[in-house]
């Protein structure tokens, strides 16, 4: 609607923000823009989320585009916090999340004289981005909002940028408010999904691949229908592991680090790749040698809700440009008589519920493995874990059974830092569903300061810590590459159980595999933030081998 009463910039752009449904930013405030916070104050329908770094706001940001499909927003200042910030934005853009940063900047007329913290900042973001742009005109600001909320959530959703100028978020101008941006999605072809099925109808041992660009709870429902129906063997796409329920019979496991051999040799062997919603990054594919770009002896049909992903690494003999939930769902409807049910969905389920049952380690004396599995069996199908990256990730991907989406936040990025901001996301955003946080040593130092964001705003979350005094992965690389001689992947750690009751939360230290069930129980009893402390031996540097079988081959 057209609005002629004078409002300020940062009046204008809270407006827009809320006529587009935004219901929760996550920030660290900056002077740069002070009119955005105040005109907040009027705005209560809009949480303000205080976080203790930029880098844990906009992984708070990500995580909340993850869970809700909506552009998670964040705010920092220029020069530091754009910068700090950058890795969330990273994060969003690798895992295709819808997010907006915005970041207060220098007044306009002090542009190019690198002013206090002064940082071009389309230069900057424009390469890990989808569009970064600097609003100058504050009657613009609601046609650069929803530009953004239609760039973020479109084709491939990701990150946008756009930099507020100080002096422009306080100019008082007349400007006309944008209506809310409706989603767009895209069909598929008929046609396309009839030369599918025949291509279905003429394969012997398809495999399913899904997870990413775009997924949604209808995806998952209706694909899992889909899949079930015709026998399909169904992987997730690295760190994409709810993107059916695994309940599903036909559910095959993860890709990424550490799959299931059986599934590999599965994925060699087909010979229909169906790859829905995933970009078959370099994890997911083994660094492009599970899956060749070129895939000879496979047909690959690629479903992907952004023309430009098509064909753009990988050659598709079918690709089809279409939402997620548009594809899945007529996929599910199709009437197929002629199409024989495959039996290896349903083989393919029963090796990963085989793969996915830890077994006793001999002489490990904390072994995380049965303690995996007495979380599992206490917790809930809807529990969300979150974790960022390390070697303690992978006994999670491997042994946990994740439920309906989103029940796992996990940066396929790989970065390190991202469990715990995470899991604060997910606690405010979900208060009726149990939250772990899964981090290691280094993982969790690197934003642990955002227990106190969860103090602030009564986050009721587990953090379960694993610490083997190391960077473990790089010490794994090191250990195969340079064996024997280590080199700065030493850590000296804090008392974690203390410092997880300075920020006022309940903790224990667990140094065995009996103690950890009882003090997880203990956990459970109660609300808040909690944390075990979890030290493990460096020497049993992953869920399938040790240092010494590494030094031995």
């Amino acid at each position: 609607m057209s609005q002629t009463a004078l409002r300020t910039g940062g009046q204008i752009l809270v407006e827009q923000l809320r006529i587009q449904g935004c219901d929760r930013i996550f920030t660290v405030p900056g002077e740069s823009f002070l009119a955005v916070l105040d005109a907040l104050h009027d705005a209560p329908e809009i949480e303000t989320i205080v976080c203790r770094q930029e880098g844990g706001v906009s992984y708070m940001a990500d995580a909340d585009g993850k869970m809700t499909g909506k552009p998670g927003v964040a705010f920092v200042t220029r020069g530091p916090g754009a910068t700090n910030a950058s890795a969330g934005v990273h994060v969003a853009f690798q895992d295709s999340t819808p997010m907006i940063l915005f970041v207060g900047d220098l007044d306009r007329g002090d542009r190019d004289r690198e002013g206090f913290q002064e940082i071009d900042m389309a230069a900057f973001f424009g390469p890990i981005c989808k569009w970064a742009a600097r609003i100058d005109d504050a009657r613009r600001i609601p046609e650069y909002v929803a530009r953004a909320f239609r760039v973020a959530t479109a084709g491939r959703p990701g990150p946008v940028v756009l930099s507020l100028p100080e002096d422009m978020l306080r100019d008082e101008v007349e400007a006309i408010d944008r209506p809310k941006i409706a989603p767009i999605a895209q069909p598929p072809c008929a046609g396309a999904m009839d030369a599918m099925f025949g291509l279905l109808k003429d394969a012997t041992n398809p495999v399913a691949i899904i997870g990413g660009a775009g997924w949604d709870r209808d995806a998952a429902h209706h694909f899992a229908t889909f899949a079930w129906r015709y026998g399909i063997p169904t992987a997730a796409a690295f760190r994409r592991q709810d993107a059916i329920d695994n309940d599903c019979g036909v559910y095959a496991g993860q890709l990424g680090y550490g799959p299931n051999p059986k599934l590999q040799q599965r994925i060699r062997e087909a010979d229909l790749l169906l790859v829905v919603g995933a970009r078959l990054g370099e994890a997911t594919t083994d660094g492009y040698k599970l899956i060749n770009p070129d895939h000879p002896d496979q047909i690959l049909v690629h479903v992907h809700p952004d023309p430009n992903e098509l064909g753009r690494v990988f050659g598709a003999e079918l690709p089809i440009c279409a939402d997620m939930g548009e594809f899945a769902e007529m996929a599910a409807d199709w009437a197929d008589p002629d199409l024989v049910r495959f039996s290896s969905g349903e083989e393919a389920h029963r090796e990963w519920l085989a793969w996915s049952e830890p077994v006793a380690r001999e002489g490990v004396k904390l072994d995380l493995g049965p303690c995996v599995k007495a979380m599992r069996d206490a917790l809930p199908g809807n529990t969300i874990i979150c974790n960022g990256a390390g070697n303690f990730s992978g006994w999670w991907h491997r042994y946990w059974h994740y439920g309906p989406l989103p029940t796992q936040l996990a940066p396929t990025s790989g970065t390190m830092g991202y469990g715990l901001p995470a899991a604060v996301a997910a606690a405010l955003r979900f208060k009726d569903r149990p939250v772990v946080c899964v981090a290691g040593d280094g993982d969790f130092l690197m934003n642990g300061q955002e227990l106190a964001t969860a103090a602030q705003y009564g986050a009721d979350l587990l953090v379960i810590l694993v610490d083997n005094g190391a960077y473990g992965t790089i010490r794994m690389h090191q250990e195969r590459d340079y064996p024997k001689r280590i080199s700065a992947t030493e850590l000296a750690n804090p008392d974690f159980a203390k410092l997880a009751e300075a920020y006022g939360g309940w903790s224990e230290r667990v140094e065995s595999t009996e103690a950890f069930g009882s003090a997880f129980g203990r956990a459970m009893e109660r609300k808040g933030i909690r944390l075990l402390h979890c030290v493990t031996d460096v020497e049993v540097i992953t869920n399938q081998t040790t240092i010494a079988a590494l030094h031995a081959r």
